[in-house]
């Protein structure tokens, strides 16, 4: 660009040209992009990269993600004071950040390596789901699981089986049970319904009879909803605070 045309070279020996050690600053930081860019646009570290890439990416999406809901619920929530409340924000949100970071890099080292030991060198249709087998074992398979781990594998499963059920009204040729016309269309009217209502009917008879087993956020926000709208004993606690 124009203005880095200005900039002072440096000369062959390393060393800068002009006499204003500002300018010489510039120079050499421009060459240090220069040299950065030419590292990462390298189509020969290109696979590599993207590993660092899936880290930075999966730790920032973790972030976003998991900031903005920790800090809702804990001061939703939890009681006591304000360094411990941030502590517990500050805590998800580096579990959830550091696991997909982790498991993106595990998941795409993986797929290298799979890809690696294929015959033709290219990917299988297997590979992806061998290298998420490894990912998800790696960082959320093993050891006791924190509630974020779990979350995050609830969210995924849940995920999981709305796209399966999809994929069983697709035609064969897409992966499909094949079903006809007039069956798929009943299915796909009537498929979300059911879901729906068997969901919430179940999650309702399990917080009363087994509420123990439900995961403690849910349980937590079922209990603000459902029993203690039960209780009051005057005007403040009945519609201006819970208790």
């Amino acid at each position: 660009s124009a203005p880095c045309a200005l900039l002072p070279k440096p000369t062959s020996h390393g060393r800068c040209q002009s006499t204003s050690p500002l300018s010489c600053q510039l120079a050499s930081a421009d060459t240090e992009r220069e040299t950065i860019n030419s590292i990462i646009l390298n189509p020969h570290y290109a696979v590599y990269l993207a590993l660092v890439k899936a880290a930075r990416n999966g730790a920032v999406y973790g972030a976003k993600v998991r900031f903005p809901h920790a800090l809702v619920m804990v001061f939703l929530f939890r009681s006591g004071p304000l360094r411990e409340k941030l502590q517990l924000i500050y805590k998800a949100t580096r579990t959830h950040a550091r696991n997909l970071a982790t498991f993106a890099v595990v998941y795409k080292f993986s797929m290298i390596c799979l890809r690696r030991t294929s015959p033709t060198g290219k990917e299988r249709s297997f590979d992806t789901f061998l290298a998420g087998l490894i990912g998800g074992y790696t960082v959320f398979g093993r050891g006791i699981q924190s509630s974020v781990n779990q979350q995050i594998v609830i969210y995924v499963f849940a995920r999981v089986m709305l796209a399966l059920a999809k994929l069983t009204v697709q035609r064969r040729s897409q992966g499909g049970l094949g079903m006809g016309r007039e069956l798929r269309e009943k299915v796909e009217d009537n498929a979300w319904p059911v879901f729906a209502s068997l969901s919430w009917a179940a999650v309702m008879w399990i917080f009363r009879w087994y509420p123990a087993t439900i995961q403690p956020s849910l349980r937590s926000s079922m209990q603000y909803i459902y029993v203690d709208s039960d209780h009051w004993d005057n005007f403040r606690n009945f519609l201006i605070h819970n208790k």
